[in-house]
């Protein structure tokens, strides 16, 4: 198979000028040609909102990746819309891959439904689009310093499963993978497929001075149970640091008998 002649659509939630990105970028075009569909602002934590007041204005711009001057595209609206808006408006025929990333900082758990990067992902996977969502763990003390992480490593990884997404077909019923990269991980740090830590990661806070008239703020830290199962994301990629790979359907029914439920709900 001749991965040149693919077709990859890059997005992210961090914007158009993250750095996590334009690795991304950099690797993804070793296997074929890579267009660049991100927000033009910075949309952590949208997950998959579309926005109402987005303006879905296309801006075009230079960039040089690999020594060669790309054309990119900043949109006003959200990463789930960045995807629409590249599929339908920008690239010429629908892409064989979609990858969102690279995101400063792990998604994880259940949390990421928060996730902007992982809502693009089943944005394209809702399209029929195979998706990879790829994440980087960042220290809850490096937030104010993102422009100094080296993502080499997980760029890395992030080409190593899109390559085999590009040429592999997804199981039934696995529309999207989510990647996480530990911190510490090298090229040589072993993957694991993983499941989804049951609860929460990033637990909420309220941060308000004064009354409620005045400015507040939802904030959140890292809690890592004791009790999660050993082949969850979390226990994988944060305790044993190992690369997490999940993957991800986009059925979200519950995997229980329904006469069951019927039967308690009529009981």
């Amino acid at each position: 198979m001749n991965l040149k002649k693919k077709q990859i659509l890059l997005t992210n939630d961090d914007g158009i000028d993250s750095p996590g990105l334009w690795a991304a970028a950099r690797v993804l075009s070793e296997l074929g040609f890579v267009t660049v569909v991100a927000p033009r602002e910075h949309c952590s934590a949208m997950g998959r909102g579309f926005g109402r007041h987005e303006d879905g204005k296309i801006e075009v711009r230079k960039m040089v990746i690999n020594d060669q001057e790309w054309d990119v595209h900043a949109v006003g609206g959200t990463p789930s819309l960045t995807v629409l808006h590249g599929v339908l408006e920008v690239m010429p025929k629908k892409p064989d891959l979609v990858v969102s990333g690279i995101n400063y900082g792990e998604n994880v758990s259940t949390d990421i439904s928060y996730s902007g990067t992982v809502g693009a992902a089943i944005e394209a996977a809702s399209l029929g689009i195979p998706a990879l969502a790829t994440s980087y763990q960042v220290m809850e003390g490096e937030w104010d310093s993102l422009k100094d992480i080296d993502f080499s490593v997980a760029a890395y990884f992030t080409r190593f499963f899109a390559e085999r997404l590009l040429s592999k077909k997804l199981p039934t019923d696995v529309h999207l993978l989510n990647l996480v990269i530990p911190q510490s991980a090298t090229k040589s740090t072993p993957w694991q497929i993983t499941r989804l830590a049951p609860g929460r990661y990033y637990n909420p806070y309220s941060k308000r001075e004064g009354t409620w008239e005045e400015e507040g703020h939802i904030s959140s830290h890292i809690i890592i149970r004791d009790d999660l199962p050993e082949d969850s994301d979390v226990t994988v990629a944060i305790k044993k640091k190992l690369v997490s790979v999940t993957p991800i359907s986009l059925d979200m029914t519950s995997r229980v008998d329904l006469q069951d439920v019927d039967t308690l709900f009529r009981s």
